[in-house]
């Protein structure tokens, strides 16, 4: 049962609060339950959902996963070659597994908005788009329950909170907090695009006590929220995914919404939530380190070598699950390493060691630089100078050379008044050991991103190499 039993309990218990807003728009627990009902009788077995944010699109989702059906949510600013490609895979797919009658619709299907049996798929998740289909998998209802259990207890979520996700529900952090908040009985706010103004208004209006996002989201908030006046002391709880937390943003929360528990975890989309800690009110961080906390309830950590053997305690290895969370697996691009399973614990392939019961995150293997025989991993150095006054952004990488292999060098976005890399050698110092430490650094006019937006350390060497005015080398 992933939620659908509780939203029937939240319309009977108390029909007329509100369940879901989106722009000031709203839908009553009762409201939502009956529109989602009246969709039901014609959902197909499997469903794709590509629609931006509103609240046609809770119901609809709702619909699409009531009874044994399924339902694949799809990114609608992808191109729609590529939705078309993704939804045809997936209807193949299903046309292999299970002959389906009429419009897509088995007998087996139910007319009812009820939860399906627990362990049937009800999700088909989809890796980030690329020019190419991303990989598929599928997650139970059982799952989902367990994550829900989780999350409410480490987040400590209650049906008092009114959570604001201010990001696409296409994406799975905003779509697991509709979906969660559905379970806990609390009301979920959105907007149809994500606005700093809207946001704002949402939080000095609404009555905002949580926030769901993204560390890039949170900075423009938390640096335009301050300069701006937005009170935002009503906010008792921020859900930071994606990245930890640089200096920077961390400092301008804090300001911000002073009394707000800020949250960084460690997840991915095929084993749910790993790792996280909260940071209390008036509660000094440790700036620069990898540490991202404890496992979450339900969750046992381990790292393994690449054979599946243990590694002793502080040594890096792959970051190892054993969870009720953890995905199916994949209905397509499984290329044996994406989610790999030892004997019962899984891993994405994302690199880390323990150390005390902490989980220290240093990133994917295939980014780490080996530099004279010692691995070094550009998160860690990128931690390492996000927490040096005077830098607004950091990326690091490797750039071939003939003597060591690869040598490190790392860039930086500067901040207002700008930093020297007599500043960024100072910096690091106590936070990275000698043989991790850049050997060049570079000030750069942007970050070096695809064109989808993300960070891309392969684009900053071509910069580097090829002498682009985009990186400019400090002395």
């Amino acid at each position: 049962m992933p939620f659908l039993d509780r939203l029937q309990r939240w319309a009977g218990e108390r029909p007329d609060s509100t369940a879901v807003v989106v722009e000031g728009q709203r839908l009553g627990w009762e409201e939502l339950r009956d529109a989602a009902a009246r969709r039901v009788p014609a959902a197909p077995a499997v469903s794709v959902l590509s629609e931006e944010n509103s609240l046609h699109f809770a119901a609809a989702f709702a619909a699409g996963v009531a009874g044994e059906r399924q339902c694949a949510v799809l990114d609608p600013t992808w191109p729609q070659q590529l939705q078309d490609s993704i939804t045809e895979r997936i209807a193949e797919t299903f046309r292999r597994a299970a002959p389906v009658t009429g419009h897509g619709r088995t007998d087996a299907l139910t007319d009812e908005l009820t939860d399906g049996p627990p362990d049937a798929p009800f999700l088909i998740g989809l890796t980030s788009g690329t020019t190419s289909v991303p990989k598929a998998f599928t997650r139970t209802r059982r799952s989902w329950q367990v994550s829900f259990d989780a999350s409410i207890e480490f987040f400590g979520l209650t049906p008092e909170d009114r959570t604001l996700a201010p990001g696409p529900l296409a994406a799975s952090l905003n779509l697991y907090a509709l979906a969660e908040c559905l379970y806990a009985g609390s009301e979920f706010h959105t907007l149809p695009k994500f606005d700093v103004g809207d946001v704002h208004a949402a939080v000095s209006h609404d009555g905002i006590t949580r926030l769901v996002l993204i560390p890039t989201m949170l900075r423009l908030l938390s640096e335009r929220g301050l300069a701006g006046g937005v009170d935002a002391s009503g906010i008792r709880s921020i859900i930071c995914a994606g990245s930890k937390l640089d200096a920077r943003t961390l400092d301008a929360a804090r300001r911000w919404a002073p009394n707000a528990t800020i949250f960084e975890y460690y997840g991915a989309s095929e084993l749910s939530f790993v790792a996280g800690a909260g940071l209390q009110p008036g509660q000094q961080p440790r700036l620069g380190g990898t540490g991202i906390g404890r496992p979450f309830p339900g969750v046992e950590l381990r790292i393994l070598d690449g054979s599946g053997s243990p590694v002793p305690d502080g040594s890096d290895g792959n970051v190892c699950v054993r969870s009720g969370m953890v995905s199916d697996g994949y209905l397509w691009g499984d290329d044996g390493q994406a989610l790999q399973c030892f004997d019962g614990w899984y891993t994405v392939g994302d690199q880390g060691y323990l150390s005390g019961g902490t989980l220290h995150l240093l990133g994917r293997r295939s980014d780490m630089i080996i530099t004279a025989g010692t691995n070094v991993y550009p998160h860690e150095v990128e931690l390492a100078l996000a927490s040096v006054p005077g830098v607004a952004s950091a990326v690091a990488a490797g750039l071939a050379d003939d003597l060591r292999g690869q040598r490190v060098v790392a860039a930086v976005v500067p901040s207002h008044g700008g930093v020297t890399a007599m500043q960024l050698k100072a910096g690091v110092e106590d936070v990275l050991a000698r043989d991790k430490r850049p050997l060049e650094y570079f000030a750069l006019t942007e970050l070096p991103l695809t064109d989808r937006g993300k960070l891309s350390r392969q684009l900053l060497l071509d910069w580097i190499t090829g002498h682009d005015p985009r990186a400019r080398r400090l002395g």
